[in-house]
């Protein structure tokens, strides 16, 4: 009898591992284990508990019933460092624990008294495979009914349902990077003004086939790339588009701006550091270096590197390692290096400004890509691009510029090249309230739409003199922005979450333009 009984228990516990193989989500998983286990097992509820250290709580993250009706989980315990903690030890130091009805809890299992107080318990422990606590299973018995077999039936759970919490945890932080990637990708679109990956880039055929001919050579190799051009040029775009069509496709592709970065963070930034390395570093960091490992590290302005990241960055060009800082071990890196600049490297070499043997390293293939005055056939597709763009970011009716507004478009120098045609696209979006594209009004060759008959009949060059700048114009839009969250720069409620631009960059814009933040943190809304 004692042979067969095990025989049972042996087969059951088999037909609880296929399930916990069969289904990576936990709350289906848990429904079925609690079915098989309903015929050998007076339980009313199985439930899964998941240990959260970061919020030093407990949330109830399975539960599968007896009746088979659904059942809440989600439900969160919280309790107090110490608590917590105590709770933590138990856990160490303890297997399961066997509550009948009135049964003394441990002290460390008080919390969960509430939840189970009156009922016959069995609690075991869920631990990983460094034996860290990482949950509870907890089975809820009919009343009267507990027996020693009991003890033994959970110990034999035990296993199946720490891999079961495994997988789903696994599955967790595969969601959360799914997420985050998706938001990054996002993020991007609407910083190039793409709705897809695989858009086209506005001016392939025209302007930029040079370009992209010289793109397509270098595309399938591994070579370092320097790009050349004026700022607004679209150097990202480019870089984008190389990485796109190299065998580098599907890693990731970080962007870097090296002008944007202070000046004592940017060996952190760029190779990490090791936890306790300096004053803050409260844990290990990965640089962008080891975060780009497996694709495509764009690093935008490097002519703004300092004298000693440059060293640096040329060990890893030369031998694929690095150092965190604070750190002992090499670690070696698979990538390759785009680099962007506007400024001239060659003259900064020969100033000693820049390092000669870094130049050679990443000048491999220069592409130059012309400001967009030398290119004028792209203005037209450019212009309705950043329309249709400007539309969807304001909530206004799509208006194409009229072929008046491209002939006032192609007459214009453009010093800011595409970013600044983009900024121009917007502001004439928004001053025609979108019934049209004021684009004169928008760089400052015709009325403002709202203003007095006698500004509007006010002689052109007049008109030129009172009109603002395009720094004029961006720091005022920086302020307003600064006004609206009362001086916030950082953070979900900060100026540059509403301005769509890293926080960083921002700040930089800022000290260009010698704009304080201070004085609007004392304004009230």
């Amino acid at each position: 009898m004692k042979r067969i009984a095990m025989d049972k228990f042996e087969h059951l516990l088999l037909d609880v591992w296929r399930e916990v193989g069969r289904h990576m989500e936990l709350t289906e998983a848990v429904d079925n284990i609690t079915a098989l286990l309903a015929p050998a097992l007076p339980l009313s509820a199985l439930e899964i508990l998941h240990l959260d250290a970061r919020r030093g709580d407990i949330e109830t993250i399975a539960v599968g019933r007896r009746d088979g009706r659904p059942a809440a989980h989600g439900r969160r315990l919280g309790m107090t460092t110490m608590r917590f903690e105590r709770l933590l030890e138990w856990m160490r130091q303890e297997p399961m624990a066997v509550l009948s009805v009135g049964a003394d809890w441990p002290d460390a299992l008080v919390p969960l008294q509430d939840l189970y107080a009156g009922r016959e318990t069995l609690i075991g422990v869920l631990k990983d495979r460094t034996s860290h606590p990482e949950g509870l299973a907890v089975i809820l018995l009919e009343r009267g009914q507990l027996k020693p077999r009991h003890q033994r039936l959970l110990e034999g759970l035990l296993e199946p349902l720490t891999v079961a919490l495994e997988n789903d945890k696994r599955l967790r932080e595969l969601g959360q990077l799914r997420a985050t990637a998706e938001a990054d990708k996002q993020s991007l679109l609407t910083r190039l003004g793409r709705e897809k990956v695989s858009d086209t880039i506005v001016g392939a055929d025209m302007g930029l086939r040079a370009v992209l001919a010289r793109v397509d050579q270098v595309a399938r190799t591994d070579t370092s790339v320097l790009l050349l051009g004026e700022t607004g040029s679209g150097k990202e775009v480019v870089a984008r588009a190389i990485h796109e069509r190299s065998a580098r496709a599907q890693g990731p592709f970080i962007r870097v701006n090296c002008g944007a970065i202070a000046p004592e963070l940017i060996d952190s930034e760029l190779f990490g550091h090791e936890k306790g390395s300096f004053t803050g570093a409260l844990a290990q960091r990965k640089g962008w270096f080891e975060r780009a490992d497996g694709g495509t590290l764009f690093l935008d302005e490097i002519g703004e590197l300092p004298a000693s990241v440059q060293v640096r960055l040329l060990r890893v060009l030369q031998d694929g390692s690095l150092y965190r800082v604070g750190g002992e071990q090499p670690i070696q890196v698979d990538i390759r290096v785009l680099a962007a600049t506007h400024r001239d490297l060659a003259a900064m070499v020969r100033q000693g400004g820049f390092r000669e043997d870094l130049w050679y390293r990443i000048a491999i293939f220069p592409v130059l890509i012309p400001p967009l005055r030398e290119r004028p056939e792209d203005i037209p597709e450019l212009a309705r691009h950043f329309a249709r763009r400007a539309a969807v970011r304001l909530g206004l009716h799509t208006q194409l510029p009229t072929a008046d507004d491209i002939e006032q478009l192609r007459s214009y120098a453009w010093p800011g090249n595409v970013r600044e045609m983009a900024a121009v696209i917007e502001r004439a979006a928004i001053l025609g309230q979108g019934e049209r594209l004021a684009i004169g009004a928008a760089i400052g060759l015709g009325p403002v739409p709202g203003t007095s008959a006698a500004t509007a009949t006010a002689p052109a060059a007049e008109r030129r003199l009172t009109f603002s700048t395009l720094e004029e114009t961006t720091a005022d839009h920086i302020r307003n922005a600064l006004r609206r969250t009362l001086g916030r720069v950082d953070g979900p409620q900060g100026a540059a979450r509403l301005l769509n631009i890293n926080p960083h960059t921002l700040r930089s814009r800022m000290r260009k333009l010698g704009i304080d933040p201070a004085p609007f943190r004392h304004l009230t809304d």
